[in-house]
């Protein structure tokens, strides 16, 4: 059993992430750790594991009991140092530096197994295959393959999903539930939290970021947003109406107390004037007691994003995008896949589907190079990687002015404010954004920019499951053309008009 005890999380310059967090974790429990980004969801997994990693930039009180559990913890990404070693020995070291342990090799029949129900050939263990060579799913399947060997007593996931194919997803959704563990989890994948939690751990930043707050739930996904929305409802509903009928009393007070002290400002007669003084404390009573059905305070929420593309950016309908034709799609003198070919219109929504490592990440890559000389389009591109575009040196805000010929730096920092970046935010260096910010700000450099063509690689894949519905609504009301590589379900059915999944022999339509 884990146990969490008044666990207070600051960043070092003491802006609060999480107050006073109680919570037990029992076995079988799927805790699901919800937020936007920056709340501290990853932090809050990092210090559960290991509190020392976090020590350096944060500032912690509070007890984490973890009573001598086996803690399986996979972080977000993978350390760039283990790129130059070959897969067998992710296995046997506990990091990239550190000894072999020999031991392990012994049970590599086990992790063969493991690994071929990940869907990766067991032969990658016994080729020199670098770990850099990998896909970033198949990475995250090595990731798991190796916990479960740890045999751990509670697993810590940290976005699981990010870059697995829907049948590894449903795969991971059906090792999540089996577990006769605990399993804490961060994910954006909407589709994943309904199918897994059981509890719900809402982190919120409220009062513009001032105050930190919690909702710990016992209860599935899918419900606690619906009450949580019912609920917000109603108080607002209830606050608004005892707000109005406070002021229609006020009013009417009001109007009661003035005449009464102009009477009593008038009459001499000392009977007359304790009648009236009489009914000035009546009115005092009713005064207060209008005030005393004030019970109900206005809901203090975490504002949410709020952005939408200019509907001017937009493609003729019927206008050729894309006419891509490319006989054989390579990685140096690897081939990935043959005959591809994909025929874009005006004003369409393409998916890319399709397994780890076929090739969906360089053919976007093609389509970019292939749509970026282009005058008569507009195009713009999130990468996987976004460090391919953002300079990790440079200003979030001067990001987004780069490109302007007239920069009204104000309306721009209103634009970043939608997206939940406060000043100090605004003015760091994009390296020193998460992973949600940075694609939150790519998003909005596309919408500044006013491009018609958005060429979009996982483009869901680490916001929080508060802001991707907003964005699938940004995406689903653009009035240009999309194509992106995804395998968020819920963006696949509300925003695309048609999916194609990439396979060896190319492209083939897919009803989803």
């Amino acid at each position: 059993m884990l146990e969490i005890k008044n666990l207070t999380i600051k960043t070092a310059d003491e802006k609060p992430l999480i107050m006073e967090l109680n919570l037990v974790v029992n076995s079988e429990d799927k805790i699901a750790i919800i937020g936007e980004e920056g709340n501290g969801k990853s932090t809050l997994l990092k210090v559960i594991n290991n509190k020392s990693e976090v020590e350096p930039y944060a500032n912690i009180s509070g007890e984490v009991h973890k009573h001598g559990l086996v803690i399986g913890y996979l972080e977000q990404s993978l350390d760039s140092d283990w790129n130059e070693l070959p897969v067998h020995e992710y296995f046997v070291r506990n990091s990239p530096n550190s000894e072999i342990n020999h031991e392990i090799y012994t049970r590599f029949n086990e992790i063969s197994k493991t690994l071929s129900k990940l869907g990766i050939s067991p032969k990658t263990l016994e080729s020199e295959q670098l770990i850099g060579t990998l896909s970033g799913g198949e990475k995250v399947k090595i990731q798991i393959a190796k916990l479960l060997q740890k045999n751990p007593d509670i697993l810590l996931l940290d976005e699981p999903t990010n870059d697995l194919d829907i049948e590894t997803l449903e795969w991971l959704e059906e090792l999540i539930v089996s577990q006769k563990i605990p399993v804490m989890f961060v994910s954006h994948d909407e589709t994943l939290l309904e199918k897994t939690a059981n509890m719900i751990l809402h982190l919120e930043q409220v009062k513009s970021k001032h105050e930190a707050r919690h909702t710990v739930k016992k209860t599935d996904y899918r419900t606690y947003v619906e009450e949580r929305e019912q609920q917000l409802f109603k108080q607002s509903k209830d606050h608004g109406r005892e707000r109005r009928n406070y002021k229609d009393d006020k009013r009417i007070i009001s109007h009661q107390k003035s005449s009464v002290r102009a009477h009593q400002i008038k009459i001499k007669d000392s009977a007359v004037r304790r009648l009236l003084n009489k009914k000035m404390r009546n009115i005092l009573v009713q005064e207060e007691k209008a005030e005393s059905k004030l019970v109900t305070d206005k809901p203090e929420v975490e504002d949410p994003i709020f952005i939408s593309f200019d509907k001017e950016a937009s493609i003729p309908n019927g206008k050729k995008v894309l006419d891509l034709n490319i006989k054989e799609l390579k990685i140096g003198e690897r081939i990935l896949a043959k005959n591809i070919e994909l025929l874009v219109s005006g004003p369409s929504k393409v998916a890319i589907i399709g397994d780890n490592g076929i090739g969906k990440t360089t053919m976007l890559r093609e389509i970019y190079k292939d749509l970026s000389g282009r005058e008569d389009i507009s195009v713009g591109y999130m990468p996987q990687n976004y460090n391919d575009i953002l300079n990790p040196n440079m200003k979030a805000i001067n990001y987004l002015t780069s490109d302007l010929e007239s920069v009204d730096r104000d309306v721009i920092s209103a634009y970043m404010g939608r997206i939940k970046l406060d000043w100090q935010e605004m003015n760091s260096k994009t390296s020193q954004l998460s992973y949600g910010q940075k694609a939150k700000l790519m998003i909005l450099k596309m919408m500044v920019d006013r491009n018609n063509v958005l060429l979009l690689d996982e483009p869901t894949r680490n916001l929080s499951a508060i802001s991707n519905p907003v964005i699938r609504e940004m995406l689903k009301s653009f009035n240009g053309s999309i194509i992106t590589i995804s395998h968020d379900r819920k963006l696949l059915r509300e925003v695309c008009d048609v999916v194609y999944k990439l396979e060896k022999d190319g492209l083939k339509k897919k009803i989803f």
